[in-house]
């Protein structure tokens, strides 16, 4: 049986069907799953672009590369220093660029 079996229909105008869909497609989410998510009250952002899931991308092939660096050292009992001080490095350097990306204000 289904979980959602009550139906609703309302009625908007032009400008406020036009309104909803520019705030439904920011968001990335269906129409239905964005007034769910209204209705229980989330705060809803606009879909991140391209940049945001390179940068995740980037960070989370850092980490990875930081986990094997940390189970080498666990299962030999020393740290190979050169690989972790190549990927602190890479990672001081992608905290910098992040930063100048997002948090750095642009002169016009």
């Amino acid at each position: 049986m289904r979980k959602r079996n009550v139906e609703i229909l309302f009625r908007l105008t032009r400008r406020e069907a036009q309104e909803l869909d520019k705030k439904v497609k920011k968001s990335g989410l269906s129409r239905e799953a964005f007034l769910r998510a209204m209705i229980e009250g989330y705060q809803l952002h606009e879909k991140p672009g391209p940049v945001f899931y390179e940068t995740m991308r980037q960070m989370s092939a850092i980490g990875n590369n930081l986990n094997q660096i940390a189970a080498k050292a666990n299962a030999l009992g020393f740290v190979d220093q050169p690989l972790y001080e190549k990927e602190a490095l890479k990672w001081r350097k992608f905290q910098t660029e992040v930063k100048e990306k997002f948090l750095v204000p642009e002169k016009s």
